[in-house]
């Protein structure tokens, strides 16, 4: 906390006030000069998104971001607070955060003229300058805008005519702040009507009182480009008063999405050194929610969330925990059977189709998985012919002949010692591991000698039961 001071102190510092989007931009620019990172943590937008936003804010535009669910739009808009001042100076008490050099409230403005150099300045820290509004139908002027207060009349004995009766709402408590205004279209289109001269005038109007209140603040709204045609949309006039429109998107390669998933799943230091996550797993993950995009059975217009993935690898992460628990171990390693786990992180993330809805939920779900197991297993393995010539051999004749004479059951709870050597008992197994994954490392093989078994059973190769255990035969 910053001591407060006098207006006169706070002048002779040689303090410069400047306006929340000159703020923002002189740290912006400072940021790029000394090569610092601008918006830490938004992986695979260092090419697409973060040069649009840097260029918005040079042109001092309020910004619509648009994009599907789980486009870390939120997350752009609260990374913007680190291009604020860390502290602001405003007229202490004010509720509206009065700058003493530019007062636009009576409050603010009587208590200048009377003290004058001795006005009182307190600070405000960054972090209370950022304010969010989730848009719902029930959304009043009165919540963003303000009203008048009959009981504030009736203790201070003042007629409804005058100004200090007024409760300020949202917005003008946002004055030289970032406002963010989620899911814009689901906003009524006589709300909408109420931010108009806000954004371009900055006069509001409430219950009858033409104020100009020139307020300082930088917009930032998000929208999902579904809402347009179907639950809302964002009238025109306010549209054109919004100076740039980004659109997001989802991580184009499986390594972003790798990286964004670790840095978002919430997983303890003691879970991380006790459960050991195969590279392939952490691929195969990331394969799922690319798959669940292009399936036939899912909303493309609804998008897949990054919150699948990272939802995904705390359920799986909890999977193993859970047979540490059961087995008393002290060490474990995930495995593929542990991925029927994640079904109900995918269940609760996707919307369905009719097709979907008509295979359901859950298999849905299973069917997302085989085609993940798929894609990871044709980038290491040979693709599995469906139709074979007879006597011909192919990779995969001498294990499927194995499996003709033998089985294995794959139990969730079996230690890692247990497990492996249940696969070590696969003779040909091992050998095509060595043939084509012998530069992967001993965890990788093993999670690959699962991915050929369930990429057989996929292709009806060879027969898979569940019953807590998975028997392959």
């Amino acid at each position: 906390m910053k001591k407060d001071i006098t207006f006169k102190e706070l002048k002779d510092s040689g303090f410069e006030d400047k306006t929340i989007s000159q703020e923002i931009q002189a740290n912006l620019i400072a940021r790029i000069k000394a090569k610092e990172p601008v918006f830490e943590g938004l992986w695979g937008y260092e090419d697409t998104v973060v040069p649009q936003l840097k260029k918005a804010i040079l042109a001092g535009h309020h910004i619509n971001l648009l994009g599907l669910r789980g486009q870390a739009k939120t997350k752009i808009a609260r990374s913007m607070v680190n291009l604020l001042d860390e502290y602001m100076p405003i007229v202490k008490g004010s509720e509206i955060n009065d700058s003493p050099f530019h007062p636009i409230s009576k409050y603010a403005r009587d208590l200048i003229a009377e003290k004058g150099d001795e006005t009182m300045v307190s600070w405000v820290h960054r972090s209370n300058r950022f304010f969010e509004k989730l848009a719902t139908p029930d959304v009043n002027v009165a919540d963003l805008i303000g009203d008048i207060d009959p009981i504030k009349a009736a203790t201070l004995k003042l007629p409804y005519s005058d100004e200090r009766v007024l409760h300020y709402g949202m917005i003008p408590r946002a004055n030289r702040s970032i406002f963010v205004l989620n899911e814009l279209p689901d906003l009524q289109a006589r709300i909408q009507v109420s931010l108009f001269n806000i954004l371009q005038e900055g006069d509001i109007q409430i219950r009858g009182f033409q104020l100009r209140m020139p307020l300082d603040i930088q917009f930032v709204f998000t929208a999902n480009p579904e809402d347009y045609t179907n639950r809302g949309s964002i009238v025109t006039p306010l549209k054109d008063r919004i100076g740039s429109q980004i659109f997001t998107h989802y991580p184009k390669t499986i390594e972003l999405a790798r990286q964004i998933t670790e840095q978002e799943a919430h997983i303890s230091a003691e879970d991380k050194n006790a459960i050991q996550i195969p590279e392939l797993a952490k691929d195969l993950l990331e394969e799922v929610a690319f798959s669940a995009r292009d399936s036939e059975y899912v909303d493309a217009k609804s998008g897949v969330s990054a919150r699948l993935t990272i939802s995904a690898m705390e359920n799986l992460m909890a999977a193993a925990k859970l047979r540490l628990i059961e087995s008393d171990a002290e060490f474990t390693t995930i495995r593929l059977v542990d991925f029927m786990s994640i079904i109900p992180s995918i269940t609760g993330k996707i919307e369905l189709v009719y097709e979907g809805e008509q295979e359901g939920a859950d298999e849905v779900a299973k069917i997302l998985i085989d085609k993940a197991v798929v894609t990871l297993f044709e980038r290491i393995f040979p693709r599995i012919t469906k139709l074979e010539k007879e006597g011909r051999k192919t990779p995969y004749t001498d294990l499927t002949r194995w499996f003709n004479a033998n089985s294995i059951e794959l139990n969730f709870t079996d230690s890692d010692k247990e497990f492996y050597a249940n696969l070590d008992r696969v003779t040909p197994l091992n050998e095509l591991v060595e043939e084509y994954a012998s530069e992967l490392s001993s965890e990788d093989q093993y999670f690959c000698k699962e991915l050929i078994l369930w990429a057989l059973t996929i292709s009806k190769k060879l027969d898979k039961s569940e019953n807590n255990t998975y028997s392959f035969n």
